[in-house]
């Protein structure tokens, strides 16, 4: 038992300034979580319960799915994250520092080169193959858009997981048995989720999925096809293709130079030339972290997916060229074209506009375009790909039917590793055969205050949280009124806790009221109010938080209690 007067964490009214989303409102003012500075939160000991109740979980399926724990460092030296070349690869999202003795280290953001770097030390035979560990651990990354509380954070606490096979056929088997680990853990918090495709980005390999929690306040946009089941992320979504404009019907037709006067923009191009964005080709001028400049040429009814661009020119991020930039590649904003860039920049087109014939693009000087622009005839791009990013109302590349967009939260993601950090690690195991190979990889992980957050994202009203059963802070919030209630209320606890439903008791000298207030901010499963009038009426006044206020209240004899929360809510 636990009582109100011990807890560190007030609850408030009024949600502060900058708590922007629902749920984060409802655990600060319910005394979960406190910010400490950006992205950085101490978790108050009601939060700290239901941390620990989800990583129990996480545990729980880890383990059935044949895993075992350990615990790795915080600390990286530098030289491990250069050797598997993502030291210079990553961001300032990285925090790096050096020791006294003037030593590159960083700090973890993710483990695939400790593990690289532990199996080459520790497996030398096929036979010490698969092996399947994980632990959980405080990460940092200096994210530079910390947002909605817990959702995007910049220190957070994560469950990572490594998988360790002799060829491509145990990963399968093992990436499958995660996968439905994670369901399962999700199902268990009382979160919904969909795993759709994604993209790799810095952890590189040959495949990833990332299991979604559907709500508008999700920065990543998902494509979903109702008909058929399609479910990626816009990073690595298709559509069908449309109809190009001219393919395979028209012929080349000459070049043209046109006078287009303050037409700079798609839109007032179509205006002045008459003609729709269909049979437009629009520039995105972009740069490498590494400086290479990349021309991306797009049809202008359509969107550059910048994720798509960077994977082609293999590029771990992308940023917009400087006008420098620009002008140094001979282009002009508004009226570029790719003709000319050459050897200047790499262009790379999208596939549908390869197909698509004399379109209309510019002409590298103000104020003029140019007709029946052609790859192939009038410039050779280095790359052609799809480019663009998924619309709603698209067809489906795998049924036809109309796509639609959702936003979503990533609350896990798992990869196909193969055998790139173990080669850097020198990761190697010797095969049946007697021929030496390298360690096959693959990683998973879960953001455990991020899976918090959603959960409160998803349960609650406009009175508080509303906890699942399976990882509330207590299973039992007990309301003591006056000096009878106090004093039945410690028996009544201390009777519940021995049949393992723990109890949080509202001790303190406040009026019903407030006492009501909170017990519905908290959001604990069952609420059992202990006055002189229940005793009176001959037991203990219960109802579950989920019931509609007023709602669902019955007098339950004190002997009868924990029977009757063990129904309700089942085991913990």
């Amino acid at each position: 038992m636990v009582k109100m007067s011990q807890l560190l964490g007030a609850t408030l009214r009024e949600a502060p300034a900058g708590a922007d989303t629902p749920g984060y409102q409802l655990l600060v003012r319910a005394g979960y979580i406190r910010q400490l500075g950006q992205g950085i939160f101490s978790y108050l000991p009601l939060a700290w319960r239901v941390m620990r109740r989800i990583e129990q979980i996480m545990r729980e399926e880890m383990d059935a799915a044949g895993g075992v724990e350990l615990s790795m460092p915080v600390v990286h030296p530098g030289e491990l994250w250069k050797r598997s070349g993502r030291y210079d690869k990553i961001g300032p999202e990285m925090v790096r520092f050096t020791d006294r003795r003037d030593r590159s280290l960083v700090l973890a953001m993710t483990n695939e080169e400790v593990v690289a770097s532990l199996a080459a030390s520790e497996i030398q035979s096929w036979r010490q193959l698969p092996k399947l560990v994980y632990h959980i651990q405080l990460k940092f990354r200096d994210d530079p858009r910390p947002r909605a509380g817990l959702i995007r954070t910049r220190e957070f606490t994560m469950k990572d997981a490594y998988t360790l096979d002799r060829d491509e056929e145990g990963l399968n088997v093992q990436y499958e048995r995660l996968h439905e680990a994670y369901m399962a853990i999700f199902d268990r918090c009382g979160l919904e989720t969909i795993p759709v495709a994604a993209d790799v980005g810095m952890m590189g390999g040959s495949q990833a999925h990332e299991f979604m929690y559907l709500n508008p306040i999700g920065e990543d946009t998902i494509v979903l096809c109702d008909s058929c089941g399609y479910a990626q992320n816009r990073q690595v979504a298709k559509a069908a293709i449309p109809e190009v404009s001219g393919g395979g019907e028209e012929k080349d037709e000459p070049l043209e130079r046109v006078e287009t006067p303050s037409a700079n923009t798609i839109e007032k191009l179509c205006e002045t030339l008459g003609v729709t964005p269909d049979r437009t080709a629009k520039i995105v001028f972009m740069a490498t972290s590494d400086e290479r400049l990349v021309v991306a040429v797009v049809r202008g009814d359509t969107s550059l997916n910048e994720a798509k661009l960077a994977n082609v020119v293999g590029a771990p991020e992308l940023r917009p060229m400087t006008g420098e930039e620009i002008e140094k590649i001979g282009c002009v904003p508004g009226y570029a074209s790719p003709i000319g860039v050459g050897e200047r920049a790499i262009v790379v087109v999208d596939e549908v506009v390869a197909r698509s014939r004399n379109l209309v693009s510019g002409a590298n000087e103000e104020g003029w375009h140019l007709l029946n622009v052609n790859v192939g005839r009038d410039y050779q791009p280095d790359h052609v790909a799809d480019l663009v990013a998924v619309e709603d109302g698209q067809a489906c590349v795998v049924c036809g039917s109309a796509l639609r967009t959702a936003r979503g939260v990533e609350v896990g993601n798992i990869f196909k590793l193969g055998t790139s950090y173990a080669d850097s690690m020198g990761a190697k195991y010797l095969a049946e055969d007697g021929t030496e190979r390298p360690i096959v990889m693959g990683c998973y992980g879960i953001g455990v205050g991020r899976l918090l957050a959603c959960v409160a994202e998803e349960h609650r009203d406009d009175r508080g949280l509303v906890w699942p059963a399976s990882i509330a802070p207590f299973a039992v919030h007990v309301c003591a009124i006056g000096d009878e209630g106090l004093a039945a209320a410690g028996e009544l606890a201390e009777s519940i806790e021995a049949v393992s439903f723990d109890v949080l008791l509202d001790d303190r000298e406040e009026r019903p009221g407030v006492q009501f207030t909170d017990a519905e901010l908290i959001g604990c499963p069952v609420q059992l109010t202990v006055s002189k009038r229940s005793l009176a009426a001959g037991g203990v006044e219960a109802k579950l938080r989920s019931a509609a206020p007023g709602g669902d209240t019955v007098i339950v004899p004190v002997d009868e209690l924990a029977g009757w929360v063990g129904d309700r809510i089942g085991p913990r």
